[in-house]
């Protein structure tokens, strides 16, 4: 029993976290299909339609992550850009002398 136990610890915290993913979503999938996948006697070719289709939903979802990033990152340059321009113009304003117009 004692081996039983160790065998369920897992030492890698990531690791653990899909597991836990995983299990949850074969809760998720056993709520709304009311059968487990070692159950589930669908045909191999409605099983790889069902691989092919999630592939194309990750695929779809690795083009719109990108988007987002290119825009987070294009957000970034902007605002970096907006502080240096500050920084800069702070500067200079500070560089430039100021004349008593009664001196002149």
């Amino acid at each position: 029993m004692e081996h039983l136990l160790k065998m369920n610890k897992v030492r890698d915290k990531v690791i653990e976290r899909v597991i836990n993913k995983i299990k949850s979503r074969s809760d998720v999938g056993y709520k709304k299909y009311g059968v487990t996948l070692q159950d589930d006697d669908q045909s191999l070719e409605t099983w790889l339609t069902h691989i092919q289709e999630e592939l194309m939903d990750a695929v779809n979802y690795i083009e719109k992550a990108k988007l987002v990033l290119c825009d987070e990152i294009e957000e970034c340059m902007l605002k970096r850009v907006e502080l240096i321009s500050e920084e800069e113009f702070n500067k200079n304003i500070s560089n430039i002398e100021h004349y008593d117009e009664t001196e002149l």
